[in-house]
């Protein structure tokens, strides 16, 4: 046999309506009959009396792989077997064998599940070998990192971890991998599959360093510009720490897992583990299974379970609302091939729950992931870890001292750093790290750097972040031009964020790139246009804020920055953006006259701020009719 997997023996009572399969126990391994070559497939068939049936199998190379999806029409055009007779007991030949290969596999029965209480998801049932990968030192230290990093010091509720996101992540992905299961079984969805998508919904966020996001798309920019590295790849690194360091191979093997299996996991977190030049780069699952690279982290669109439970996640603690139903989603998606592809697709009629998802999305970034507040003190914390990063170390693998910024090349130092790196720093008695601990000072004070302005570029126009050393030096160089007195402000005295509000997909529509089947045809795969949904869905769906925020807290410092932020503005015709109010904190309010001259023209940034018509404070109306009038335009 070509299998190098040791055999199974199968009990007598699994073996009782076999007809000779006895015998053939010693000459066949069952459990592994997926595996089987072409001339493995032609032995057996020859050993169970279909000698003419054999050698057709042999002409056509048919291997073990694709005797489940065979069916009767296929046996009769594309092998050649012309008896009714034969073709059906063929079929029931390799039913009996999924049967055995089935029996000689561990089974999981229900009392060896675990169970964990979930406020978004309820009673989760946890697979065993999840529950052992979840009981190790590198999972657990998803407990200590914050779900959305530095916005528990903006939204008190904000106080979820890693560790819950990635069970519920888990048990979505086991549940839409069974519903595709029971619905389409030509799908031939193995408990193998479904057990390695919930692994890599498990898995996936293993490489998150300290508050999520912020270490990977600030922090590490900032110390190694050049290095390339993603979180994603660190999952995988992590991923491979976690079997290694608490000898989990046997146990995956166990649970008849094997390094193809194990490949499959790693390809779903990170994608192709090789960069080939081939139409289907996996190695994991074959391209007839691609739609099972679309469960945990969907590239094509966006639409994955990782999405679905943060957005359940987020919205719950941070008192958001959302209106898309994932469950509904769930019942009226299907597996259609899509270009040689087979993806899932979803009923027409749910075209406008997806845009309720892609809404909400929109909607947690601009109101709570881009908030203002929240990232200047995402900035300042950025600077606290690049002051400490020389100063503050972590011990790695062989004992070796490595700074936080080299941690990320070695999982033994990487698995201890996560958010408690800032307590650290601020009860460190190092003197060099005097400065660090000075900004976080500041921040426990609510002392955070000013905000002077916002305003958004001209329609159409998006502003690479490449640009904003330059676009510091343009706003410091208005004091030369306008002749200002007063204290000189320095670029190194502003940041620039440039904030992207988008559906997922800069600035494509991602229902373009969804497919859908109707109730009369549910075997093809149609596009669903914006204009066949509905004329009140955004024409744009992406745009661009530019903020920028002040070091300096000396009121006479912050009033100079926001008229050299107003000028340039005007030079660069931008949206004037409504100055900061009086009482928030801010000062240096711009003239009144500018205000009033914006609000006249109707050229004002963010709707939403701006005082309330009369009639609407004459007539509030009901709660839920000022809800819906609060709520965040398309």
């Amino acid at each position: 046999m070509s299998s190098s997997r040791s055999k199974r023996k199968l009990s007598e009572g699994n073996l009782s309506s076999c007809n000779g399969c006895n015998s053939l126990d010693d000459k066949f391994d069952f459990a592994d009959c997926e595996n089987w070559t072409a001339e493995d497939v032609s032995k057996y068939l020859m050993a169970k009396g279909f000698t003419h049936e054999a050698r057709l199998f042999q002409k056509e190379e048919i291997s073990g792989k694709v005797l489940d999806k065979l069916t009767e029409e296929l046996l009769q055009k594309k092998v050649g077997v012309r008896s009714l007779g034969k073709r059906l007991e063929l079929l029931e030949e390799f039913q009996f064998l999924k049967k055995l290969q089935d029996n000689s596999r561990p089974k999981v029965f229900i009392d060896s599940l675990k169970v964990f209480n979930d406020p978004i998801h309820g009673h989760m049932e946890v697979h065993p070998l999840c529950v052992q990968i979840i009981d190790t030192p590198q999972f657990q230290r998803l407990r200590y990192i914050k779900q959305l990093g530095c916005s528990y010091l903006v939204f008190p509720g904000a106080a979820h971890n890693r560790f819950e996101h990635s069970l519920g992540v888990c048990h979505l992905a086991g549940t839409l991998c069974r519903t595709l299961q029971k619905r389409q079984p030509e799908l031939s969805i193995t408990e193998n599959d479904v057990l390695c998508v919930q692994i890599a919904g498990l898995c996936h966020d293993l490489g998150h360093g300290p508050f999520s996001h912020m270490f990977d798309q600030l922090f590490i920019p900032a110390i190694r510009p050049d290095c390339g590295w993603t979180h994603e790849k660190a999952s995988v690194d992590m991923f491979d720490h976690l079997i290694e360091s608490n000898e989990l191979n046997e146990v995956f093997v166990r649970y008849g897992l094997d390094d193809r299996d194990i490949s499959f996991i790693k390809e779903q977190i990170a994608g192709p583990l090789e960069q080939k030049n081939t139409s289907w780069p996996y190695r994991g699952r074959p391209k007839d299974k691609s739609f099972l690279y679309e469960i945990v982290a969907n590239k094509r669109n966006g639409i994955d379970v990782d999405k679905w439970d943060y957005f359940l996640r987020d919205c719950h603690n941070l008192g958001i609302s959302s209106s898309f139903d994932c469950h509904r989603f769930m019942k009226f998606s299907r597996v259609i091939e899509v270009d040689g592809k087979k993806q899932i697709c979803a009923r027409d009629k749910e075209v406008g729950n997806l845009y309720d998802m892609f809404h909400t999305r929109n909607s947690l970034h601009r109101r709570a992931y881009q908030h203002k507040v929240n990232k200047i003190i995402e900035s300042m914390l950025v600077e606290v870890l690049v002051k400490a990063n020389d100063h503050w170390l972590i011990k790695g693998k062989n004992g070796k001292m490595l700074k936080m910024s080299e941690a990320i090349d070695d999982m033994v130092a990487f698995t201890q750093l996560t958010d408690d790196v800032i307590l650290q720093i601020m009860r460190s008695d190092d003197p060099a790290l005097a400065e660090p601990q000075r900004i976080l000072n500041m921040v426990q004070r609510r002392q955070l750097y000013k905000c002077v302005g916002q305003t958004q570029p001209p329609d159409g126009t998006f502003i690479e972040r490449n640009r904003v050393p330059k676009m510091k030096d343009e706003i410091v160089q208005v004091q030369e031009t306008e002749d200002m007195d007063g204290p000189k402000l320095t670029p190194d005295q502003l940041i620039v964020h440039i904030v992207d509000l988008n559906y997922g997909m800069g600035h494509r529509n991602p229902i373009d790139y969804v497919r859908f089947y109707s109730k009369a045809n549910p075997q093809q795969a149609v596009m669903v246009r914006k204009c066949q949904v509905s004329q009140m869905l955004p024409e744009r769906f992406a745009e661009q804020h530019i903020r920028v925020y002040c070091k300096l807290r000396d009121p006479e410092c912050i009033s100079k920055a926001q008229r050299c932020f107003q000028i340039w503005c005007d030079k660069k015709k931008y949206t004037v953006q409504k100055p900061p109010e009086q009482g928030s904190g801010q000062v240096g309010i711009l003239p009144t006259h500018t205000w009033l001259e914006c609000l006249l023209a109707g050229n004002v940034l963010d709707p939403e701020l701006t005082p309330a018509k009369p009639e609407s404070q004459e007539n509030p109306g009901t709660p839920e009719k000022k809800k819906s009038r609060t709520r965040l335009s398309m």
